[in-house]
Order: C-alpha cells, then structure tokens, then sequence
C-alpha cells in the first residue's frame, strides 16, 4: 500500500512517499481503506518537533528519539472498514467509517488498522469523505472544552484562533448554546467565520480584543497566544476562560494568584470517545454544525499540504485524499 512515511523529524521534505505492507487487522481490530485525512498543526508539530524546551526530552522518549516511532502520521480519517478481526462486533466490512487514531497515528496510508473501541462512527448520510475526514479532532477538542462551559443563551464568547479545525467547530457549537458570538483570527478568514455563524469578528493584526472594553461569559483560547493576564479581565465576574492550547508559562500563571475572583480558569486535553464523535453525528445530519474544508491535496502533496498548513493561512480544514 502506499504511505507518506515521517524519515525523521524536520521539515515537510521529510515525508516521503513509501511501499508498506496492508495492515491485517488484529482480534477486536477493524481494516480501514482510507479515503480522506487532514493536516493540523498537531500534525506539523510531531512531524517538525517543536515543542516547548521543557517538553522536548519526555517526548523523544515518548514519540522517538531520532524519528517517530508510528512513523506514518495523520490524526483522523474517513474511509471504509475492508475486513474485521476476529472478536470485533461494533463495525461490519463495507461500513463508511470516520474517526480519530489517537497516538497510533497512521492515517496518511491506503489502508489504517484501528480498535474497534476507539473514537470511530458510522459518517452520516449525505456527508463526503472529505467532509468527514475534518470533524473529528476539531470536533472533539471543541466539544470537550465548550462542555466545560455550560455556555447559556444569552452569553457572549469569544474564540481566539477560531479559523481553524477546532474553531470552526467551536464557533458552531457556541451558536448553537444560544450564545453571541465573537471570533478573532486573521482578516483573510473572517468571511468565512460569519458564514458559519459568527455574530462579530476581530482582525488580531488590526485590533486588540484586550483593549477595546468588551468583556465575555467565556474566552477560548484555541491557540493559546493570547496575553494571561489581559485576557483574564476581558472576563465577566464568573467568567470561564478556556485554554485550549497553553504554554508552559500559561499554565504556571494559572496556578498564581490574580485578581481572577470567581472567574474560572480551565486547561485539559480532550480524551477522544466514539459517543463523542456520534454526538457530533447528530449534529451533522440536523444541520447544526458543517464541515469548513479550504483545500484538498493528494496524498502524494502531503509535503506541500504540510507547507500550507504551517503558513499560517488554512481555513478551517486542510483535507488529504487519497482517491
């Protein structure tokens, strides 16, 4: 089967373009063929390593020292199962399937072998590939966070970062609460963000959102750029600010004092659950929530598809297919 295969760790060029053989599913294992994937800047950021000084060591050991040890990367896919291990009663072969890998990785192949207990759903009626290919791992993040909220109708959020994979979804699922809602990220993605539901927009490189007197319900953070102690007083007196990205000295701050009050402060990471993933489903099909897909490269363009997404400019989902 052909696969994009990560060489070593560096730069988009490291990703070359293999033979591997098709994977046999296991006992309780499902055989994917893989139709769509997607880029995110997770993905760049185990493929380039660049993570924070202090995490550097405990993840080479974790992900390999001087490669990955999964060395075929992608995060979420869609596709459908070919065969079925022996034990495994959730899916049944020709089943059209999307869901995410967690940290076995392994999407940017013809073919995927996966638990059938991990965060896999039957895609919804109506939905392509490659539509499908971006919900999971912006979905489920943006689900796990807002959860955490109890957003009301009636409260005003703000989602920093909010053109990408987890944004967009983010931004739906505010609006649905009933919330006004506000997004910031760069003037080119803004159209777009008042398409999906968006009540008010901030271009970052124009406006401080810190500094025009509005204060919000709820800030999340997507990106975990945004000033700690400014965007704390953009908050309203029980306010929920939602780091849904931080830095270490983020998360150092929030554990100091500051003139917080009953405002919550709320850092996690999302565990990724197939009830989730059929949660969005419903969402879906209801028209609640949909897809935000920008470009779509082969899976022979995954260096450039890398390229892209690290540029900075992505709207929303960069897809990978593998038609």
């Amino acid at each position: 089967m052909k696969a994009m295969v990560c060489t070593k760790y560096g730069p988009p060029e490291v990703l070359e373009l293999q033979q591997l053989d098709k994977p046999v599913p296991k006992a309780a294992e499902i055989l994917i063929k893989v139709h769509a994937s997607t880029v995110t800047a997770g993905d760049c950021e185990i493929r380039s390593f660049k993570f924070p000084v202090l995490l550097r060591l405990p993840l080479r050991l974790f992900f390999g020292v001087r490669k990955p040890r999964a060395n075929v990367l992608g995060q979420e896919f869609s596709g459908e199962v070919e065969a079925v291990g022996t034990g495994q009663t959730l899916f049944k072969k020709g089943d059209r399937v999307y869901g995410a890998t967690g940290l076995k990785l392994g999407a940017y192949a013809d073919y995927l072998c996966l638990p059938g207990s991990y965060a896999i759903a039957r895609m919804p009626e109506g939905l392509s590939f490659e539509e499908a290919a971006t919900i999971p791992t912006g979905g489920m993040n943006a689900l796990f966070f807002l959860r955490k909220a109890r957003i009301q109708a009636g409260q005003k959020v703000l989602v920093i970062g909010a053109g990408g994979s987890i944004g967009t979804v983010a931004v739906q699922l505010a609006k649905n609460s009933g919330a006004e809602v506000t997004a910031i990220d760069s003037e080119e993605k803004l159209d777009m963000l008042v398409s999906i539901g968006a009540d008010n927009v901030i271009d970052y490189r124009k406006e401080d959102f810190t500094a025009n007197g509005e204060t919000y319900d709820v800030i999340f953070d997507v990106a975990g750029k945004s000033p700690f102690a400014k965007t704390v007083n953009c908050l309203k007196p029980k306010g929920i600010y939602l780091m849904g990205n931080p830095s270490l000295a983020q998360m150092f701050r929030r554990l100091l004092p500051t003139k917080k009050g009953d405002r919550k402060i709320i850092a996690g990471a999302a565990g990724y659950k197939a009830e989730d993933l059929r949660y969005l489903n419903k969402l879906l099909a209801d028209g609640k929530i949909k897809p935000v897909v920008d470009q779509i490269f082969p899976l022979e363009q995954l260096r450039q598809a890398h390229h892209y997404v690290e540029s900075g400019a992505k709207k929303g989902n960069v897809v990978i297919s593998n038609k």
